[in-house]
């Protein structure tokens, strides 16, 4: 099973979400066949490893109406896009610093009519603006990451999850998390059965 059934098997979704996450997948297609924003071969894989892996973030907590997320290096729109079907309320920021890349993600967000994404080509040092939370994919290891996103991190919190990093990871994290006391670990299998998230976990880190 790989289609809109395993989200719906997780989340309640509306009909404009179920629309949305169906559409997703021919974007994705036609967008894979010409630049490579996910390996070939996961596109048999889409819902459970890009989408389902991203939404994990939308178990680990509920964004409000009106809070600010920055996708850090967004790559193919991972987990940026699936978050903002989820949330439309919420605004997402999602960046990267490769042009095609956010050409195709920027394309994907237009022709699904999410008006609460963003993009933007740019490192992500030389990014100034605030956020409630920043959340990636694999992007880099942590103490790197921390360097280069606290800066946007807002000090005035809005959700009882105090504002920070959330980022998706997999393996062994003792190395890049042992100056960093103060990050949970929590592990997806905790909300997801499938053999592929065994291994996945969720990275956060309150940054004060």
């Amino acid at each position: 099973m790989d289609d809109i059934s395993l989200i719906e098997k997780y989340f309640r979704l509306d009909a404009l979400q179920k629309s949305r996450f169906r559409v997703m997948y021919d974007l994705y297609a036609e967008w894979n066949a010409r630049i490579n924003l996910i390996s070939r071969k996961d596109m048999t894989h889409f819902y459970l490893r890009h989408v389902l892996h991203s939404l994990a973030i939308a178990k680990f907590i509920a964004f409000l109406p009106g809070a600010r997320v920055l996708d850090a290096g967004t790559g193919g729109g991972f987990p940026g896009i699936p978050l903002a079907v989820m949330f439309p309320e919420t605004h997402f920021h999602l960046l990267d610093s490769i042009g095609k890349k956010i050409r195709a993600v920027e394309d994907i967000a237009r022709r699904l009519e999410l008006d609460n994404v963003t993009t933007e080509q740019n490192r992500l040092e030389k990014h100034k603006e605030k956020y409630d939370f920043v959340v990636n994919r694999a992007v880099t290891a942590l103490p790197r990451l921390v360097a280069w996103t606290r800066k946007n991190i807002s000090p005035l919190h809005r959700h009882p999850l105090p504002n920070g990093l959330i980022s998706l990871k997999g393996g062994d994290l003792s190395e890049e998390l042992k100056d960093f006391p103060r990050a949970q670990v929590i592990p997806i299998s905790r909300w997801f059965e499938e053999d592929f998230f065994k291994t996945k976990k969720i990275v956060y880190l309150p940054v004060k």
